[in-house]
């Protein structure tokens, strides 16, 4: 494939990027709800959720984990159920997905319906927002600083740290620096694992 034409691809394909409308739209029929009644669960409006819907506006973390709660499920599971499972998928370099309101970027780095997820955090994230998931989960932060409450602990991630959190601890972070990326890997919540006794 000649080099500019490889280039083209490369810049549609992430340009594209993942899509959550149709996951959304999904998951609120299959709970009997309407964009009205979705709206007045997460205070964002019909005509919003509607642009979601249909991939014509992006919505920030803070909105999609809002309309994730809404819908009794998480932001992760609605980027997963946007793709099908696939043997190999490579995730090409670019930038974190924009948001109506500036509010930071996510950029998922395993599309579909995996056994793992792993998302790229940019710019700020909601710290009142703590989360349990039923599986592992790691943070690496890859630039600048993160603080991190887990299991009623403090903590201060720099470049190049880890923090390990098991499944069912509560935990919640915030960037401490402009440029902080945080990346986010752990078992997809449709596995099912059992803990050691």
């Amino acid at each position: 494939m000649p080099t500019d034409l490889r280039g083209k691809v490369a810049k549609s394909v992430n340009e594209g990027g993942p899509r959550v409308g149709a996951s959304v739209r999904r998951r609120r029929r299959a709970l009997d709800l309407t964009l009205a009644g979705l709206a007045d669960r997460t205070g964002l409006s019909a005509p919003f959720l509607s642009q979601i819907e249909n991939d014509r506006a992006r919505p920030s973390m803070r909105s999609l984990q809002r309309i994730a709660d809404a819908l009794d499920t998480t932001a992760v599971q609605l980027f997963a159920a946007a793709g099908g499972r696939k043997a190999v998928d490579v995730v090409r370099a670019g930038p974190p997905e924009t948001t109506e309101d500036g509010d930071g970027g996510v950029r998922p780095l395993v599309r579909g319906h995996q056994r793992l997820h792993a998302l790229e955090f940019t710019g700020s994230h909601d710290w009142d927002r703590a989360f349990t998931h039923r599986n592992d989960e790691i943070m690496y932060v890859v630039a600048g600083r993160a603080e991190v409450e887990a299991g009623g602990e403090h903590h201060v991630l720099e470049a190049g740290d880890t923090l390990y959190c098991a499944g069912g601890v509560a935990h919640r972070w915030r960037v401490l620096d402009a440029g902080t990326r945080v990346l986010l890997v752990g078992i997809a919540e449709h596995i099912e694992v059992s803990p050691d006794a």
